[in-house]
């Protein structure tokens, strides 16, 4: 089935990124209903097991059905990159009940979990208080390092778009995603048809490292957006290579020292930025620097700019060359 966005007039400079902490939360969910199609983020699965038994489970394995799908209300178009958690929540705090009760019926085809039954009020506060739990338990801990991931992806799209233009920024976001002429069009597994403008709303673009292709609101009353999946998830939860030695620290610096070691293998700005939980601009600006000393090399590896320790740097580090 086939979504279209129709960008009319000046809407397509209105084509914007931004980032769902609330999205994120609640696709994760998914991945606890059916791990093994989510291998990439088992070691964080292993992670957060312990915690989740404390967990309201009924509440929060009731907000996803089979076919993985979950609720509109708990993926809400974000306002910005920079987007809060808590704004999020107070938002959800603020909803209408009876929309969120209709929202479940639909999911679970009328047959709404026990857990997710009885005035809508209540099941809404229950929601709320389920995803608060979650959110601290298994969300705080990682949420710098998924942030930091998200917010790459959103610098790379943009930086595609002002250099290669809108088309191909939408063509590389994800199969079944294209823009023909001012429509988008998005291809869906789900039984979902429509077409509506995107006048006086724009369309966002929401990344996420829980969504394997592509999703949109299975309404056409939803603001337009879609959610597609974020570049370098395969190394999102890839433990940091050990800390620096001393003596290379106080030759480089503490930054450029353990970027260097986790450059034991190629990796881009992306990957090498959520490992760090930081920018992909800061990294940059490292890298250069390192390459500028002869201590690393590049090379474009399709879209992507991938670096690898030269010799001089394996001796830094202390380690052989593969040559070697």
């Amino acid at each position: 089935m086939v979504i279209r966005y129709e960008l009319t007039g000046m809407d397509l400079g209105e084509v914007r990124f931004a980032v769902s902490p609330l999205t994120e939360l609640t696709l994760s969910l998914r991945s606890f209903r059916d791990p093994g199609r989510y291998p990439l983020h088992l070691p964080w699965l292993h992670e957060v097991r312990s915690v989740r038994a404390d967990l309201d489970a009924g509440a929060l394995t009731s907000l996803t059905n089979d076919r993985l799908w979950t609720p509109d209300l708990l993926t809400p178009r974000p306002a910005s990159p920079l987007t809060r958690v808590e704004e999020q929540f107070e938002t959800l705090a603020a909803a209408d009940p009876r929309r969120l009760a209709a929202e479940l019926a639909e999911l679970h085809g009328g047959d709404v979990p026990a857990a997710l039954t009885g005035s809508p009020a209540v099941v809404l506060r229950r929601v709320v208080r389920a995803l608060r739990e979650y959110w601290q338990a298994c969300f705080t801990p990682h949420w710098p390092r998924l942030r930091a991931l998200l917010e790459a992806d959103v610098a790379h799209r943009a930086r595609e778009t002002v250099q290669h233009g809108s088309a191909r920024m939408f063509a590389e976001l994800t199969h079944g995603v294209r823009l023909v002429d001012n429509v988008v069009e998005v291809r869906l597994r789900s039984p979902v048809t429509y077409t509506r403008t995107t006048a006086g709303d724009g369309l966002t673009l929401v990344p996420s490292v829980f969504c394997r292709g592509v999703s949109a609101p299975i309404s056409a009353a939803e603001p337009p957006f879609l959610m597609y999946g974020a570049r370098g998830v395969g190394t999102l939860w890839q433990r940091a290579a050990a800390p620096a030695g001393t003596a290379l620290v106080d030759l480089l610096g503490r930054t450029r020292a353990e970027l260097l070691t986790d450059l034991a293998d190629p990796a881009s700005s992306t990957e090498l930025a959520a490992r760090r939980g930081t920018t992909v601009s800061a990294v940059n600006q490292h890298l250069r620097v390192l390459r500028a000393s002869g201590l690393l090399v590049s090379a474009r590896t399709g879209r992507s700019v991938v670096y690898r320790r030269t010799d001089l740097g394996d001796g830094l580090v202390g380690r052989r060359s593969p040559a070697g």
